[in-house]
């Protein structure tokens, strides 16, 4: 059975994550393939897609694609980080 203490971190972690989560809805990263421009929230919603009336049209789909991965690569290392400083602050990191 779980102790008190347990479920005042357990409710804590909660509160403190679903305001990360918050958080990380209005930090947003950006990634751009020749043209082909792409901003994401870090909590890897898509905000915004750019493309540039001089890229081919037959190239959209690869720099596109090219544009997101990068920009979602980015937005989850910065969620990883706000949530390992969560976890962090709760006793609860990871130990190298």
């Amino acid at each position: 059975m779980p102790s008190l203490s347990d479920l005042k971190n357990s409710f804590s972690f909660q509160r403190r994550a679903k305001k990360v989560q918050s958080e990380l809805k209005n930090i947003h990263v950006e990634a751009e393939a020749s043209g082909v421009h792409v901003v994401v929230s870090a909590a890897m919603e898509i905000i915004e897609i750019t493309v540039g009336p001089d890229v081919p049209r037959e190239r959209i789909g690869d720099l596109l694609k090219d544009a997101m991965n990068r920009a979602m690569k980015k937005a989850q290392i910065v969620s990883a980080e706000r949530m390992q400083g969560v976890m962090g602050e709760l006793g609860l990191g990871m130990k190298s």
